[in-house]
């Protein structure tokens, strides 16, 4: 369990890094974009993609399994 979790912290700081590593205007850019989308829509898209986030673990566990 606590693999998993290492691991899926390491792919998250991995692909932050990149995006903040390769394109920092681009993050900007969509501060500027999610800022403009009212708080609500905001909380609905976390929300969305929390469950496709645990979709997604689920599949790999039910896989790996």
């Amino acid at each position: 369990m606590i693999e998993t979790a290492l691991l899926a912290l390491g792919l998250v700081l991995l692909v932050e890094g990149l995006v903040y590593a390769l394109a920092p205007s681009l993050v900007e850019q969509m501060l500027v974009a999610l800022a403009a989308i009212p708080p609500e829509a905001r909380r609905l898209l976390g929300l969305l993609a929390l469950v496709i986030g645990l979709a997604l673990i689920w599949v790999a566990k039910a896989l790996g399994a």
